[in-house]
């Protein structure tokens, strides 16, 4: 089998592109080059003097936290001058991103120091762990060890790479060189092998310049994993070949968060497989020592210390031996929420457990489904990179292969913890960054193109909760909710009517989302079953969607409008699209006089000074502009409502003329843009030209090296923060495939082939296993 970080980095083309990724664009930061050490050496001196010649005050602690922010940034030079990035380098790189608990990236300036990285969860808190590599008897930090043992060398920065399920940096130490490949499995069909809520870590040890050096390597965790530091408890076992560490925060509530947004119940998981013929060994205890062991002895012993909040440490160790052409230990790490989800006071727990109950049973499928799931990577990656490239070019493949993780790591895909029925399955998606809010309508709603393209039935399992609360008339309005529950992962629902009111919006964006997921599957039984809910629906469109009165829609930043163009527009495909849904065409008639009522006599439009074209306007009766997204499912589902008129080509024209520095504005009064509308406007641009503006303007900002975020689908385009992300990891970068989508639109689909329930048994805890709690 090649490994990815042979793939991505062997040899290279004749285009200068790695063999397995295609074009290839090495990324070089500002902190790459000589300057920040030149700003350092002038500051330092002035700082230093001024400060011995006072006493500590604020001023002189500012000093040195001027020092201290240059002196971090001028070690990314200074270690990382040679290291390439491929293919960019973005904001932050995925490292295990599975759900919105198990989330750990590492931002890019980290990397200028990788040694002693602080990888973070998504939120922004630091996440502990690190990697420690012993080399012909000469101990190496090559991860994640901000505090080094004494002697100890810190490992260079070769290359960092991603894909859409790897992040892979390759990294010298002595005469060993050691690959980090951190992958996060995407199945689109798999249903048990998506929710397994684990990442793998695989470390390879190979020679350099022909060497076969002695190796020995360690990794370790601590309590930052578990939302908590002040009263956390450790467990060890051992099953079946596999040996595993559980961390599990002490006083907490079921369904609980910490102010940092993880997860204050379940268990920590931190695990790895002996390799056949190699030393494995474990222990635990305040980090220096641990390390330390390591170090000295190249094992650990099973020293059973823990005192949570005390900066301890769960590790492994594997002895190689000597290495030549590379061998790879494994280790995985996760979060277990056996209740996941509060669904209306019913435990909805992951799918795999209808399957690997325990965690035992669950950590060794997992190690023993690797295989299986590399390869599936192997074919996901390659086909967002073919597939990208072949629609919009190298720089729209590369922002695509950074979404597709970031995607699934805001959902849960479960089943009823009473029953483990997988006949019952659910999808729940985080409002990651903005609310919190569990299944809310309006982000599953920009997540369409992707899932309209590649795994259509997860449109109906995020829908499916939704759509259950409402038929149960909880809800006491006419219109859709715009969630079900406030705080995730509680989806108790709204019966007092309190939630965030945008009534035109998800009323449209549900109807939509249904006829999406009948025509990119041809399953009509899912509509059926609601055939008494949706129809209410329809109505309430037909009734108020033309002369929206004053409400807020999807961009809520703005504020609420009364006759806001955008929503009648969305009220007119809605209407076409329940139209099509339903076989009645009164509603396709309506949703297409919508449209004519709109573009007729200026209601809806004004006349560009620019191009002495109409364009679509912010509400009725005014000149101002908003970007007009809601046009794209029109467009990618055929629905023609707005039929026979040159609307796409007299936008297409018009957003060029209103750009910013750093991309198109959401409306003339803002200086933010959103990179998942950006793309669907993108996607139905009638020339490339104006495609292609888009994307290379998200592009840019992805790679500008101004951000440390997980990539953020709201950014300023205009002003002093031009280029400076808002938000952090939401799921709505699925947007990002609309021009894929649109291009691929006639391509059928159908319902995809969950896989059947593996023939194995159950792997239930066994009673050889070993199990120590402190």
């Amino acid at each position: 089998m090649v490994h990815l970080a042979e793939s991505i980095v062997g040899p290279k083309q004749e285009d200068g592109g790695p063999a397995y990724h295609g074009k290839h664009h090495s990324s070089t930061s500002w902190w790459c080059t000589p300057f920040p050490y030149l700003i350092l050496c002038l500051i330092w001196p002035v700082v230093f003097v001024s400060s011995t010649l006072s006493t500590w005050s604020l001023p002189s602690m500012i000093k040195y936290a001027v020092l201290a922010v240059l002196l971090r940034f001028s070690l990314f030079w200074g270690q990382n001058e040679a290291a390439s990035f491929n293919p960019l380098l973005p904001p932050s790189f995925p490292l295990a991103v599975r759900n919105p608990y198990l989330s750990a990236w590492l931002p890019f300036n980290e990397t200028g120091d990788i040694a002693s990285a602080s990888p973070q969860f998504w939120f922004g808190n630091q996440l502990n762990w690190s990697v420690i590599a012993n080399v012909d008897n000469e101990t190496y930090n090559i991860f994640g060890v901000s505090s080094p043992s004494n002697g100890s060398k810190s490992g260079t920065l070769l290359s960092g790479n991603y894909t859409s399920t790897h992040t892979v940096f390759e990294i010298s130490a002595g005469n060993a060189l050691i690959t980090l490949d951190f992958f996060s499995p995407v199945s689109l069909t798999d249903y048990v092998r998506q929710s397994l809520p684990f990442s793998y870590l695989s470390v390879t040890a190979s020679g350099l310049n022909g060497q076969s050096p002695n190796v020995l390597v360690y990794s370790d965790i601590d309590d930052t994993w578990t939302g908590q530091s002040a009263s956390t408890d450790k467990t060890f076992s051992s099953s079946s070949g596999a040996s595993f560490y559980e961390l599990t925060a002490n006083g907490q509530a079921t369904y609980s968060q910490s102010a940092n947004e993880q997860a204050l119940w379940g268990q920590a998981v931190f695990a790895t497989q002996a390799v056949s013929g190699k030393a494995l060994s474990y222990g635990s205890g305040p980090a220096a020592s641990v390390r330390n062991q390591f170090a000295q002895k190249g094992s650990l012993t099973d020293a059973r210390v823990w005192q949570s909040g005390a900066s301890d440490v769960v590790g492994f160790s594997h002895s190689l031996g000597q290495v030549s052409s590379g061998t790879t230990v494994r280790f995985a790490v996760g979060y277990v929420r056996e209740a996941a989800i509060n669904y209306f006071g019913e435990a909805q727990t992951h799918y795999y457990r209808s399957q690997y109950p325990d965690i035992p049973s669950a950590v060794n499928q997992f190690f023993d489904d690797y295989e299986a799931a590399y390869n599936e990577s192997q074919s996901l990656d390659a086909e967002v990179q073919n597939t990208g490239t072949s629609v919009a070019g190298s720089k729209y493949a590369d922002i695509l292969a950074l979404s597709v993780r970031q995607i699934f790591g805001a959902i849960d895909l479960t089943i009823p913890n009473s029953t483990l029925d997988t006949a019952n399955a659910s999808a729940f998606i985080k409002e990651i960054s903005s609310d919190g809010n569990a299944n809310t309508v309006d982000i599953i709603f920009p997540m369409l193109p992707f899932f309209y393209t590649l795994a259509p039935d997860y449109i109906r399992l995020l829908v499916q909760p939704i759509v259950q609360y409402l038929a149960t008339g909880g809800w006491p309005y006419p219109y859709v909710i715009h969630d079900i529950g406030t705080n995730y992962p509680n989806a108790t629902g709204h019966n007092d009517g309190q939630a965030e009111m945008m009534p035109i919006e998800e009323t449209g964006n549900l109807l939509i989302l249904f006829y999406a997921y009948q025509q990119a599957t041809g399953d009509k039984s899912f509509a059926a079953t609601y055939s008494s809910l949706l129809p209410g629906y329809a109505q309430y469109l037909e009734n108020n969607g033309l002369y929206p009165v004053n409400q807020l829609s999807t961009t809520d930043g703005l504020g609420a409008f009364t006759n806001m163009t955008s929503l009648a527009i969305k009220a007119a495909v809605g209407l076409s699209a329940y139209g099509a849904l339903s076989g009645e065409s009164n509603y396709t008639t309506k949703g297409q006089s919508f449209a004519s009522t709109i573009l007729t006599n200026g209601l809806g439009t004004a006349v560009s000074s620019v191009t002495g074209e109409p364009y679509l306007t912010l509400t009725y009766g005014n000149t101002s502009w908003y970007l007009q997204f809601n046009l794209y499912p029109d467009e990618l589902l055929g629905l023609d409502t707005f039929q026979n008129t040159s609307i796409f080509k007299d936008q297409t024209d018009f957003y060029p003329t209103v750009r910013q520095e750093g991309g198109v504005p959401i409306d003339d009064g803002a200086d933010w843009g959103k990179t998942d509308w950006d793309s669907w406007v993108a996607a139905y641009a009638t020339n490339t030209t104006v495609r292609d503006l888009f994307i290379n303007d998200i592009w840019t900002y992805i790679s500008n090296q101004k951000n440390t975020m997980p990539f953020s689908d709201k950014y300023n385009v205009a002003g002093p923060q031009e280029g400076i992300g808002q938000f952090r990891a939401r799921p709505t970068v699925a947007a990002h495939f609309a021009a894929w989508a649109l291009a691929q639109k006639s391509t059928k689909r159908s319902l995809p082939v969950v896989q059947a329930p593996r023939s194995k048994p159950l792997r239930r805890w066994r009673a050889r296993s070993e199990r120590y709690e402190h």
